[in-house]
Protein backbone atom coordinates (compact mmCIF):
# COMPACT_ATOMS: atom_id res chain seq x y z
CA UNK A 1 0.00 0.00 0.00
CA UNK A 2 1.27 3.67 -0.32
CA UNK A 3 -0.22 6.89 0.25
CA UNK A 4 -1.02 9.64 -3.30
CA UNK A 5 -0.25 12.98 -3.04
CA UNK A 6 -2.42 14.94 -6.27
CA UNK A 7 -0.98 18.74 -6.23
CA UNK A 8 -2.48 21.67 -7.84
CA UNK A 9 -3.39 19.34 -10.88
CA UNK A 10 -4.90 21.15 -14.16
CA UNK A 11 -6.14 19.80 -17.31
CA UNK A 12 -7.66 21.39 -20.79
CA UNK A 13 -9.10 19.63 -23.65
CA UNK A 14 -9.58 21.91 -26.66
CA UNK A 15 -10.83 24.87 -25.42
CA UNK A 16 -12.91 23.14 -22.34
CA UNK A 17 -11.38 23.38 -18.48
CA UNK A 18 -11.39 19.74 -17.59
CA UNK A 19 -9.78 20.32 -13.77
CA UNK A 20 -8.85 23.37 -12.04
CA UNK A 21 -5.52 23.02 -9.99
CA UNK A 22 -7.11 20.04 -7.91
CA UNK A 23 -5.51 19.13 -4.43
CA UNK A 24 -5.44 15.64 -2.73
CA UNK A 25 -3.61 13.89 -0.30
CA UNK A 26 -4.66 9.93 -0.13
CA UNK A 27 -4.05 8.34 2.82
CA UNK A 28 -2.20 4.84 2.57
CA UNK A 29 -4.64 2.19 2.95
CA UNK A 30 -7.55 4.38 2.51
CA UNK A 31 -10.52 3.03 -0.12
CA UNK A 32 -10.75 6.47 -1.32
CA UNK A 33 -13.74 7.81 -3.98
CA UNK A 34 -13.61 10.22 -6.67
CA UNK A 35 -17.70 10.77 -6.57
CA UNK A 36 -19.50 13.48 -9.18
CA UNK A 37 -21.59 13.80 -11.73
CA UNK A 38 -20.41 12.70 -15.50
CA UNK A 39 -18.06 15.48 -16.91
CA UNK A 40 -16.76 16.50 -13.64
CA UNK A 41 -13.15 15.50 -14.43
CA UNK A 42 -13.37 12.33 -12.07
CA UNK A 43 -12.20 9.89 -14.97
CA UNK A 44 -10.03 12.13 -16.51
CA UNK A 45 -8.03 12.65 -12.64
CA UNK A 46 -7.80 8.76 -12.85
CA UNK A 47 -6.01 8.46 -15.82
CA UNK A 48 -3.91 11.15 -15.05
CA UNK A 49 -2.51 9.27 -11.31
CA UNK A 50 -2.54 5.85 -13.79
CA UNK A 51 0.06 7.91 -16.32
CA UNK A 52 -2.89 7.26 -19.04
CA UNK A 53 -2.91 10.81 -19.12
CA UNK A 54 -0.54 14.40 -18.83
CA UNK A 55 -1.65 17.02 -17.23
CA UNK A 56 -1.12 20.28 -18.05
CA UNK A 57 0.02 21.20 -14.94
CA UNK A 58 0.60 19.64 -11.50
CA UNK A 59 2.60 17.00 -9.60
CA UNK A 60 1.31 13.50 -8.41
CA UNK A 61 3.67 11.55 -5.83
CA UNK A 62 3.72 8.41 -4.66
CA UNK A 63 4.91 7.46 -0.63
CA UNK A 64 6.67 11.10 -1.67
CA UNK A 65 8.15 9.60 -4.91
CA UNK A 66 7.23 12.20 -7.85
CA UNK A 67 5.91 9.76 -10.58
CA UNK A 68 4.43 12.68 -12.79
CA UNK A 69 6.43 11.72 -15.70
CA UNK A 70 7.05 8.16 -15.30
CA UNK A 71 5.15 5.60 -17.98
CA UNK A 72 2.30 3.64 -16.61
CA UNK A 73 4.13 0.34 -15.92
CA UNK A 74 6.96 2.36 -13.88
CA UNK A 75 4.20 3.55 -11.45
CA UNK A 76 3.02 0.30 -9.43
CA UNK A 77 -0.45 1.08 -10.03
CA UNK A 78 -3.24 -1.44 -11.28
CA UNK A 79 -6.04 -0.90 -12.22
CA UNK A 80 -9.71 -1.95 -13.41
CA UNK A 81 -11.60 -0.69 -15.73
CA UNK A 82 -15.86 -0.20 -16.36
CA UNK A 83 -15.62 -2.38 -19.16
CA UNK A 84 -13.14 -4.98 -18.02
CA UNK A 85 -11.25 -5.23 -20.76
CA UNK A 86 -10.22 -8.88 -20.96
CA UNK A 87 -9.17 -10.39 -24.12
CA UNK A 88 -11.79 -12.45 -25.77
CA UNK A 89 -9.31 -15.22 -27.51
CA UNK A 90 -7.74 -16.04 -23.78
CA UNK A 91 -8.67 -18.08 -21.36
CA UNK A 92 -8.98 -16.30 -17.89
CA UNK A 93 -5.74 -17.56 -16.78
CA UNK A 94 -4.02 -16.27 -20.16
CA UNK A 95 -5.47 -13.17 -19.59
CA UNK A 96 -3.88 -12.91 -16.15
CA UNK A 97 -0.49 -13.97 -17.21
CA UNK A 98 -0.31 -11.64 -19.94
CA UNK A 99 0.15 -8.54 -17.85
CA UNK A 100 2.91 -10.30 -16.01
CA UNK A 101 5.56 -11.39 -18.69
CA UNK A 102 6.96 -7.79 -18.03
CA UNK A 103 8.63 -9.32 -14.72
CA UNK A 104 11.02 -11.08 -16.00
CA UNK A 105 9.29 -13.90 -13.98
CA UNK A 106 9.52 -17.68 -14.33
CA UNK A 107 6.11 -19.20 -15.99
CA UNK A 108 5.94 -21.08 -12.55
CA UNK A 109 6.24 -17.94 -10.59
CA UNK A 110 3.42 -16.65 -13.25
CA UNK A 111 1.08 -19.30 -12.95
CA UNK A 112 1.22 -19.28 -8.99
CA UNK A 113 0.53 -15.53 -8.80
CA UNK A 114 -2.28 -16.20 -11.33
CA UNK A 115 -3.86 -19.07 -9.19
CA UNK A 116 -3.38 -16.29 -5.97
CA UNK A 117 -5.40 -13.44 -7.54
CA UNK A 118 -7.92 -15.69 -8.48
CA UNK A 119 -8.12 -17.17 -5.22
CA UNK A 120 -8.68 -13.92 -3.61
CA UNK A 121 -11.58 -13.03 -5.82
CA UNK A 122 -12.73 -17.03 -5.56
CA UNK A 123 -12.36 -17.61 -9.76
CA UNK A 124 -9.43 -20.24 -9.11
CA UNK A 125 -12.27 -22.75 -10.58
CA UNK A 126 -12.49 -20.59 -14.10
CA UNK A 127 -9.07 -20.50 -14.72
CA UNK A 128 -9.61 -22.50 -18.19
CA UNK A 129 -12.81 -20.92 -19.18
CA UNK A 130 -12.92 -17.91 -21.55
CA UNK A 131 -14.69 -14.48 -20.91
CA UNK A 132 -17.36 -15.28 -22.83
CA UNK A 133 -18.23 -18.33 -20.46
CA UNK A 134 -18.36 -16.33 -17.33
CA UNK A 135 -21.11 -13.92 -16.05
CA UNK A 136 -20.62 -9.80 -16.32
CA UNK A 137 -20.07 -10.43 -12.24
CA UNK A 138 -17.07 -13.16 -12.79
CA UNK A 139 -15.65 -11.33 -15.24
CA UNK A 140 -15.38 -8.02 -13.07
CA UNK A 141 -13.68 -10.09 -10.53
CA UNK A 142 -10.67 -11.14 -13.35
CA UNK A 143 -10.08 -7.96 -14.14
CA UNK A 144 -9.78 -7.21 -10.63
CA UNK A 145 -7.57 -10.72 -10.26
CA UNK A 146 -5.30 -9.54 -13.28
CA UNK A 147 -4.88 -6.14 -10.87
CA UNK A 148 -4.27 -7.54 -8.14
CA UNK A 149 -1.52 -10.01 -10.00
CA UNK A 150 0.94 -6.79 -10.40
CA UNK A 151 1.24 -6.53 -6.78
CA UNK A 152 0.46 -2.56 -7.15
CA UNK A 153 0.52 -0.05 -4.17
CA UNK A 154 -2.35 1.62 -5.61
CA UNK A 155 -5.43 0.32 -7.13
CA UNK A 156 -7.35 2.76 -9.72
CA UNK A 157 -11.03 1.33 -10.20
CA UNK A 158 -12.56 2.94 -12.85
CA UNK A 159 -17.04 2.79 -12.34
CA UNK A 160 -16.61 -0.63 -11.44
CA UNK A 161 -19.59 -1.74 -10.84
CA UNK A 162 -21.80 -0.01 -13.57
CA UNK A 163 -22.68 -2.63 -16.07
CA UNK A 164 -24.05 -4.57 -13.12
CA UNK A 165 -27.51 -5.14 -12.11
CA UNK A 166 -28.38 -4.18 -8.41
CA UNK A 167 -28.29 -7.43 -6.88
CA UNK A 168 -25.07 -8.30 -8.31
CA UNK A 169 -24.02 -4.71 -7.19
CA UNK A 170 -24.25 -5.29 -3.45
CA UNK A 171 -22.76 -8.56 -3.84
CA UNK A 172 -19.27 -7.46 -5.43
CA UNK A 173 -19.77 -4.08 -3.07
CA UNK A 174 -19.15 -6.39 -0.03
CA UNK A 175 -16.60 -8.46 -1.52
CA UNK A 176 -14.55 -5.53 -2.38
CA UNK A 177 -14.85 -4.23 0.83
CA UNK A 178 -14.29 -7.69 2.25
CA UNK A 179 -10.50 -7.86 -0.35
CA UNK A 180 -10.03 -4.29 0.81
CA UNK A 181 -10.03 -5.03 4.48
CA UNK A 182 -8.22 -8.16 4.04
CA UNK A 183 -5.09 -6.88 1.66
CA UNK A 184 -5.37 -3.53 3.47
CA UNK A 185 -4.43 -1.72 -0.24
CA UNK A 186 -4.14 1.77 -0.99
CA UNK A 187 -7.76 2.14 -3.64
CA UNK A 188 -9.31 5.08 -5.55
CA UNK A 189 -12.43 4.28 -7.07
CA UNK A 190 -14.57 6.82 -9.61
CA UNK A 191 -18.07 6.55 -9.43
CA UNK A 192 -21.14 9.00 -10.03
CA UNK A 193 -23.27 5.86 -7.73
CA UNK A 194 -23.77 7.63 -4.42
CA UNK A 195 -24.64 4.00 -2.98
CA UNK A 196 -21.31 2.59 -4.12
CA UNK A 197 -19.77 5.68 -1.95
CA UNK A 198 -21.87 5.19 0.85
CA UNK A 199 -21.09 1.60 1.29
CA UNK A 200 -17.45 1.70 0.84
CA UNK A 201 -15.48 4.85 1.06
CA UNK A 202 -13.18 5.58 3.96
CA UNK A 203 -13.48 9.55 2.62
CA UNK A 204 -14.51 11.20 -0.34
CA UNK A 205 -14.03 13.64 -2.78
CA UNK A 206 -17.05 15.14 -4.26
CA UNK A 207 -15.94 16.86 -7.38
CA UNK A 208 -18.12 19.63 -9.61
CA UNK A 209 -16.81 20.84 -12.81
CA UNK A 210 -13.01 20.46 -12.15
CA UNK A 211 -13.20 21.52 -8.67
CA UNK A 212 -13.63 19.92 -5.14
CA UNK A 213 -16.41 20.63 -3.05
CA UNK A 214 -16.28 18.81 -0.36
CA UNK A 215 -14.06 16.10 1.09
CA UNK A 216 -14.87 14.02 4.03
CA UNK A 217 -16.41 10.70 5.54
CA UNK A 218 -18.85 9.13 3.90
CA UNK A 219 -20.98 9.90 7.29
CA UNK A 220 -19.34 13.68 7.26
CA UNK A 221 -20.84 14.64 4.13
CA UNK A 222 -24.00 13.27 4.58
CA UNK A 223 -25.04 14.82 8.05
CA UNK A 224 -22.73 17.77 6.81
CA UNK A 225 -23.36 18.87 3.62
CA UNK A 226 -21.13 22.47 3.11
CA UNK A 227 -23.42 23.03 -0.25
CA UNK A 228 -26.88 22.62 -1.77
CA UNK A 229 -25.06 20.29 -4.28
CA UNK A 230 -23.52 18.05 -1.86
CA UNK A 231 -26.51 17.72 -0.20
CA UNK A 232 -28.17 16.32 -3.78
CA UNK A 233 -25.50 14.44 -4.11
CA UNK A 234 -24.94 12.25 -1.61
CA UNK A 235 -28.08 10.79 -0.39
CA UNK A 236 -31.68 12.52 -0.76
CA UNK A 237 -32.75 15.55 0.51
CA UNK A 238 -34.98 18.00 1.08
CA UNK A 239 -34.53 21.57 0.05
CA UNK A 240 -36.63 24.44 1.44
CA UNK A 241 -36.06 27.65 0.04
CA UNK A 242 -35.83 30.97 2.02
CA UNK A 243 -33.90 33.04 4.38
CA UNK A 244 -31.26 33.30 6.80
CA UNK A 245 -32.12 36.38 8.69
CA UNK A 246 -29.45 36.34 11.56
CA UNK A 247 -27.07 34.20 12.83
CA UNK A 248 -27.01 34.95 16.98
CA UNK A 249 -24.36 32.74 18.52
CA UNK A 250 -24.92 28.97 18.00
CA UNK A 251 -29.12 30.00 17.10
CA UNK A 252 -29.70 30.59 13.71
CA UNK A 253 -32.86 32.81 12.80
CA UNK A 254 -34.64 31.37 9.10
CA UNK A 255 -37.35 31.92 7.53
CA UNK A 256 -38.42 29.49 4.81
CA UNK A 257 -41.11 30.32 2.07
CA UNK A 258 -42.98 27.21 2.78
CA UNK A 259 -43.80 28.58 6.01
CA UNK A 260 -46.45 31.25 6.72
CA UNK A 261 -45.65 31.25 10.79
CA UNK A 262 -42.87 33.50 10.11
CA UNK A 263 -39.00 33.01 11.88
CA UNK A 264 -38.31 30.18 13.82
CA UNK A 265 -34.56 28.38 14.92
CA UNK A 266 -32.92 26.43 12.23
CA UNK A 267 -29.91 23.68 12.99
CA UNK A 268 -26.71 23.44 11.74
CA UNK A 269 -24.60 26.41 8.79
CA UNK A 270 -23.40 25.07 6.06
CA UNK A 271 -19.43 26.45 5.36
CA UNK A 272 -19.45 29.56 3.83
CA UNK A 273 -23.41 30.31 4.46
CA UNK A 274 -24.20 33.53 5.45
CA UNK A 275 -27.16 35.87 6.36
CA UNK A 276 -29.34 36.09 3.11
CA UNK A 277 -30.94 33.61 0.33
CA UNK A 278 -30.42 29.91 0.20
CA UNK A 279 -32.13 26.18 1.25
CA UNK A 280 -32.95 24.71 4.16
CA UNK A 281 -31.95 20.89 4.02
CA UNK A 282 -33.42 18.23 5.93
CA UNK A 283 -32.68 14.32 5.25
CA UNK A 284 -36.05 12.35 4.20
CA UNK A 285 -35.24 9.83 7.39
CA UNK A 286 -35.53 12.72 9.97
CA UNK A 287 -38.94 13.94 9.39
CA UNK A 288 -41.93 12.64 11.06
CA UNK A 289 -45.59 12.23 9.65
CA UNK A 290 -48.38 13.11 11.77
CA UNK A 291 -46.50 13.11 15.66
CA UNK A 292 -43.83 15.63 17.06
CA UNK A 293 -40.06 14.23 16.38
CA UNK A 294 -39.18 14.11 19.64
CA UNK A 295 -40.63 15.54 22.88
CA UNK A 296 -37.54 16.68 24.46
CA UNK A 297 -36.04 18.80 22.18
CA UNK A 298 -36.74 21.74 19.82
CA UNK A 299 -38.56 20.63 17.07
CA UNK A 300 -39.92 22.64 13.65
CA UNK A 301 -43.76 21.51 12.93
CA UNK A 302 -45.40 22.27 10.34
CA UNK A 303 -48.65 21.61 8.52
CA UNK A 304 -48.77 19.41 5.48
CA UNK A 305 -50.85 17.65 3.37
CA UNK A 306 -50.16 14.09 2.02
CA UNK A 307 -50.06 14.11 -1.75
CA UNK A 308 -47.93 10.72 -3.09
CA UNK A 309 -47.61 7.99 -1.08
CA UNK A 310 -45.01 4.39 -2.19
CA UNK A 311 -44.74 1.05 -1.14
CA UNK A 312 -40.97 0.10 -0.76
CA UNK A 313 -41.48 -3.28 1.57
CA UNK A 314 -40.06 -2.11 4.88
CA UNK A 315 -41.23 1.26 4.37
CA UNK A 316 -43.23 3.72 2.11
CA UNK A 317 -41.82 6.41 0.27
CA UNK A 318 -44.27 9.65 0.81
CA UNK A 319 -44.40 13.06 -0.14
CA UNK A 320 -46.05 15.94 1.46
CA UNK A 321 -47.21 19.36 0.44
CA UNK A 322 -46.80 22.28 3.00
CA UNK A 323 -48.73 25.14 3.20
CA UNK A 324 -46.65 27.52 0.82
CA UNK A 325 -46.61 24.52 -1.77
CA UNK A 326 -43.02 23.28 -1.51
CA UNK A 327 -43.05 19.47 -1.43
CA UNK A 328 -41.01 17.66 1.27
CA UNK A 329 -40.21 13.71 1.43
CA UNK A 330 -40.15 11.43 4.50
CA UNK A 331 -39.57 7.80 4.46
CA UNK A 332 -42.42 6.12 6.87
CA UNK A 333 -41.70 2.82 8.45
CA UNK A 334 -45.06 -0.05 7.53
CA UNK A 335 -46.06 -0.27 11.04
CA UNK A 336 -46.01 3.61 11.58
CA UNK A 337 -49.63 5.04 12.08
CA UNK A 338 -48.73 7.35 9.38
CA UNK A 339 -48.48 4.61 6.91
CA UNK A 340 -52.35 4.22 6.89
CA UNK A 341 -53.06 8.22 6.07
CA UNK A 342 -54.31 8.85 2.47
CA UNK A 343 -53.03 10.89 -0.23
CA UNK A 344 -55.30 14.32 0.08
CA UNK A 345 -55.05 13.31 4.10
CA UNK A 346 -54.06 16.57 6.11
CA UNK A 347 -51.10 16.06 8.66
CA UNK A 348 -48.13 17.52 10.13
CA UNK A 349 -44.16 16.78 9.15
CA UNK A 350 -41.97 17.56 12.10
CA UNK A 351 -37.89 17.43 12.80
CA UNK A 352 -35.29 17.79 15.26
CA UNK A 353 -33.83 21.71 15.24
CA UNK A 354 -30.33 20.27 14.79
CA UNK A 355 -30.97 17.75 12.12
CA UNK A 356 -31.55 20.58 9.55
CA UNK A 357 -28.57 22.81 7.81
CA UNK A 358 -28.83 25.83 6.32
CA UNK A 359 -27.10 25.71 2.93
CA UNK A 360 -26.02 28.80 0.83
CA UNK A 361 -27.24 27.73 -3.06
Amino acid sequence: MASLTISQISKRFGGTQILHDLSLDIVSGEFFFLLGPSGCGKSTLLRIIAGLERADSGSIEIDGRDVTKLPPQERGIGMVFQHYALWPHMTIAQNITFGLENLRLSAAARRERMLQSLSLVRMEDFADRYPHQISGGQQQRVALARALAMEPRIILLDEPLSNLDAALRQEIREELLELHQRLNTTMVYVTHDQEDALALGSRIALLKEGRLKQLGSPAEIYAHPQSAFAARFLGDSNLLDGTLRSVQGEKLIVEIDAHRGGEFVAGNLGSGAEPGRGALCVRPEAITVGRPAHATKPVITLPARLVHKSFRGANYHVTLALEGGALIRSTVGSEDSAAGLAVGSSTTVSWLIDHSVFLTR
